[in-house]
């Protein structure tokens, strides 16, 4: 009687253990997710689509080389050298056109970083001056193998509208003249959280206090 006095406690244990759990997982399962689901389920998608105009020659250089690369030479027209540097305030417009409506510049720089082939590392920031998206600002940061047909960038941040911002640039040479104009097409992909959009900056708790002048 003992021992199967003490087999049915053990089996209620067990009936109370898994009806415990039955209530439980029901409460706790909609906030069990990993944390980088977050774009999935709380996540605004942007897709932007623009073209940029770099251009290294003439009055109207956008482009301007402020390095000289000492590097090898790789094998494309003109002797483009490893250690380049050019810092560019480029025109971004609707269409492949210059004289399409403009919508913004891209100012940063690359360098050609790579000693065996042409690849850049581009930094630069997308600044967005028309249409929905004005004052904001989309931040890039990738290398760009300028001999591909497409090539892969990060977005690594962004202010305004874009704060917080994550995603990735889809990148094509729509025209090149070496050493004279470059048309580039760039597919935006820029993801945000919601609660960033259209709200005022954090405040700064832990700002630094001013620094302290002592004069002898």
């Amino acid at each position: 009687m003992k021992v199967q006095s003490s087999g049915g406690r053990q089996l209620l244990s067990v009936v109370y253990l898994v009806a415990a759990v039955v209530i439980i997982l029901p409460a706790t399962s909609s906030r069990w997710r990993p944390q980088w689901l977050w774009r999935e389920d709380r996540g605004v998608a942007t897709h932007l689509h623009l073209f940029m105009h770099d251009v290294l020659t003439g009055p109207d250089a956008t482009a301007v080389d402020v390095v000289n690369g000492t590097g090898r030479a790789f094998d494309v027209a003109g002797g483009l050298r490893f250690g380049q540097v050019v810092v560019m305030d480029d025109v971004l417009t609707e269409g492949p056109s210059r004289s399409s409506p403009r919508v913004g510049r891209t100012q940063g720089f690359y360098v050609f970083s790579d000693m065996n082939v042409p690849a850049l590392l581009f930094c630069m920031n997308v600044v967005l001056t028309a249409g929905p998206y004005a004052g904001s600002t989309v931040t890039i940061l990738g290398r760009d193998h300028i001999t591909q047909p497409l090539r892969e960038l990060s977005v690594v941040g962004g202010t305004g509208a874009f704060r917080m911002a994550t995603g990735y640039v889809l990148w094509r040479t729509a025209s090149w003249q070496f050493r004279a104009d470059a048309v580039l097409e760039l597919d935006v992909f820029v993801h945000t959280r919601p609660e960033y959009l259209q709200s005022p900056p954090p405040p700064l708790h832990h700002r630094p206090p001013p620094p302290t002048v002592v004069v002898t």
